[in-house]
């Protein structure tokens, strides 16, 4: 099994240029591949992977084009094998069609691979292909390293992103089980009768960001100060980003520590964001993202992911005696009393313990 592991690296001053000068080349031979691919198909032909890979063996054989030896090359193969990725998915519908790559984008990364460990952590260093020792920020012991992403980011950080061995230690935990409702107001409710606050950082931040970008728009465009003050807004993105992430990683370490079995719905959160009245804050909260959480941590540690069908009515229906009260459907009302039994719910734990009573008949059928 491999996972990937995040590391800041603190390149010096010739490192960040080669750095830069890898990204030029991957994307301009990415950029290549896809314009050779686009002729190919409009000409009736079909392009693959290795014919991309023999243009770029020409390319470098011309003068023009020698600045190609200078970097990586198994990082300029990679580029091809991810333009190559990137249709597979395309045509079996998991993806847009691939774009050529520009280099206004601030988010830069190139991939390569470890061959003869000329990838490794030295001490407080990690040596990389072609770039040599880079001092870097280690936070966790690694295994054997398959290969590496490196990434610039918006707010001029560098980081290396290593795809490592990972063998998972078996994880006691509590063997409870439990079924969830996200929601806006809250992050969650669960059918213990708990519910966890939305943190809402982006919001808590949102001030900060219209400062930061209503200076952005006063700055001369192509400017310094400009570059300066965009760097600016992106670390206020980043903070938010950062802080929501922690946030999710410990509410979905928590879950699978405490949980064998945990019940969510099957939410399709892509067709949510486009109610445009709810957009922002369901992409604030980050539903999707919590889930698949759940779903990789549940495979590295055997508990087990039940997802209830998004059109089962969770809230509208009695926990206690199955009556449906089809009033519920107003989002207004948050408590209500059973007709049929008289018992009185709060709409989101009622909806949490209906989530876990579904989810267990779903695993037993």
């Amino acid at each position: 099994m491999q996972k990937g592991i995040k590391f800041r690296i603190y390149p010096n001053k010739g490192q960040k240029a080669f750095i830069h000068q890898t990204l030029g080349c991957c994307r301009f031979i990415y950029n290549r591949g896809l314009a050779m691919r686009k002729e190919g198909y409009e000409k009736g032909k079909k392009i693959g992977y290795g014919q991309t890979s023999a243009m770029l063996t020409e390319l470098k054989k011309q003068e023009e084009f020698a600045f190609l030896k200078e970097v990586d090359s198994i990082a300029l193969q990679q580029s091809l094998r991810d333009l190559d990725r990137g249709f597979v998915n395309f045509f079996q519908k998991r993806a847009s069609h691939p774009t050529f790559k520009s280099k206004h984008n601030h988010f830069q990364s190139y991939r390569t691979v470890n061959q003869k460990d000329n990838i490794r952590i030295v001490g407080r260093y990690i040596k990389l292909p072609k770039l040599g020792y880079v001092k870097v920020r280690q936070s966790m012991e690694v295994g054997n390293i398959h290969h590496v992403t490196i990434e610039h980011t918006p707010s001029g950080k560098y980081f290396a992103v290593l795809n490592v061995e990972f063998e998972p230690e078996p994880r006691p935990n509590q063997g409870g089980t439990i079924g969830i409702d996200v929601g806006i107001k809250t992050f969650y409710s669960d059918s213990n009768g708990n519910t966890v606050a939305n943190p809402k950082y982006l919001e808590r931040s949102m001030r900060k960001l219209v400062r930061e970008q209503r200076r952005l728009s006063r700055k001369q465009k192509g400017s310094h100060n400009r570059d300066k003050q965009r760097i600016r807004v992106a670390r206020v993105h980043e903070k938010v980003t950062n802080q929501r992430n922690d946030f999710l990683q410990k509410q979905s370490t928590m879950l699978v520590r405490e949980n064998q079995t945990i019940c969510i719905e099957d939410l399709h959160v892509k067709g949510m964001i486009r109610n445009h009245k709810l957009a922002k804050s369901i992409a604030s909260v980050s539903w999707a993202k919590f889930f698949e959480m759940l779903e990789y941590k549940a495979v590295w540690y055997g508990n087990e992911i039940r997802k209830v069908p998004t059109m089962y009515p969770s809230s509208q229906t009695c926990s206690s005696c199955g009556y449906r009260n089809p009033l519920v459907k107003n989002l207004r009302i948050r408590i209500w009393e059973c007709p049929g039994c008289h018992a009185v719910h709060d709409r989101d734990t009622n909806a949490g313990i209906n989530i876990l009573k579904k989810g267990l008949q779903l695993q037993s059928a």
